[in-house]
């Protein structure tokens, strides 16, 4: 789905010849994407906007860039990605004193963003709409986009394509005492869910039918370190919830009417990445954070089964902000992480059995 408002858009264009800037840490684990081509593209923040990096064939080696994008006055950038391949970036921007919601697409894979387009704020007032926290988004099977914010009374506002591609106007949700960083999935049947760290633990609301209303679940008594919840669909319409314990006890992992499985590791206070992959014929998920010595560190186990145990692995030096994973055009899955160097590094699975990684490489 192609909302109308990008047809009109002009491309942004990136940045003059010269050196790039330095990335900084991504502050989510969704910043590595493959596009339909197969090619993979990387995405992290830097001052004044975002740097990307996108492979030159399917599988790599080599990449292209960074390029550089504008993005003035927009923090907190999160990507979603439909089936249709097209990149959403969503983000928070605040200028003469107010704040906005922005939107930008990237169509095709090593194509120039659209323009930013704003999506508004829920309040008309400027005093209340400063308090509105950073972006979850998600984009469902037919291609809407679900954007969700905690509000100024700390609930939860969503605003969404409708199925002709126009932006419908914001809904609350309702909910209360919430953190920052909600954390939206989309499912393979066409339904998203969200989950919103608060005060009492987790606040969470589903679809009973692609585009449907979203309404209250149960909630999680449950209570991750802040903006650290990752989600990933582990089975079909089966979502599964990664995140730092606030004790130091590791990662945690959640599906919701379970309990929770404690998988150890020592995380720094960036989220966990999570991905769900074939590996050796089975059906795995991978996981990675950075440690709390700043390094990548990486662990699988077969889908929903964490409570058999992982064992994680330090891998590379050290790193700013999350890391994320994906899988490659041929197949393997790649962990990624911006160094202190501000430059993108990259370990590709070996082609053998099991998960072990190749060299890294430095983009």
């Amino acid at each position: 789905m192609r909302p109308r408002s990008a047809r009109k858009a002009e491309p942004i264009p990136s940045s003059p010849p010269g050196p790039p800037p330095l990335a900084t840490g991504p502050g989510t684990s969704r910043w590595l994407l493959r596009g339909r081509d197969g090619r993979l593209t990387a995405y992290a923040p830097t001052d004044g906007g975002l740097l990307r990096w996108t492979e030159t064939a399917p599988g790599g080696p080599g990449w292209a860039g960074p390029q550089f994008f504008p993005a003035p006055g927009i923090e907190d950038v999160v990507l979603a990605q439909g089936p249709d391949g097209y990149v959403h970036f969503v983000g928070r921007r605040q200028k003469a004193g107010a704040v906005d919601i922005v939107h930008a697409i990237q169509y095709q894979t090593g194509r120039p963003l659209t323009a930013w387009h704003s999506l508004g704020n829920p309040y008309q007032a400027a005093e209340r709409g400063l308090r509105i926290g950073s972006p979850a988004a998600a984009v469902n099977t037919a291609g809407s986009v679900h954007v969700f914010v905690r509000n100024a009374g700390r609930g939860l506002q969503m605003r969404r394509q409708a199925a002709n591609g126009k932006w419908e106007g914001w809904k609350d949700l309702r909910g209360s005492k919430a953190h920052d960083g909600p954390v939206a999935v989309a499912t393979a049947s066409g339904t998203v869910e969200v989950l919103v760290p608060a005060e009492a633990g987790l606040l969470r609301w589903t679809q009973e039918k692609p585009g449907g209303g979203l309404i209250r679940a149960e909630d999680v008594p449950l209570s991750p370190a802040v903006r650290t919840v990752t989600g990933l669909e582990t089975a079909d319409d089966r979502v599964t919830y990664y995140w730092n314990d606030p004790g130091s006890k590791g990662i945690t992992a959640h599906r919701p009417g379970e309990d929770p499985v404690v998988l150890s590791g020592s995380p720094a206070d960036s989220p966990p990445a999570a991905l769900r992959a074939e590996i050796g014929g089975h059906d795995c998920t991978v996981l990675a954070h950075r440690g709390s010595d700043g390094r990548p560190v990486l662990a699988a186990c077969l889908a929903q089964a964490e409570g058999d145990g992982v064992w994680w692995t330090a891998t590379g030096g050290e790193c700013v902000g999350a890391p994320a994973l994906a899988v490659d055009g041929a197949g393997r899955v790649v962990l990624a992480v911006i160094g202190r160097d501000g430059a993108l590094h990259v370990a590709r699975q070996k082609p053998e059995e099991g998960l072990a990684l190749a060299a890294w490489a430095r983009v």
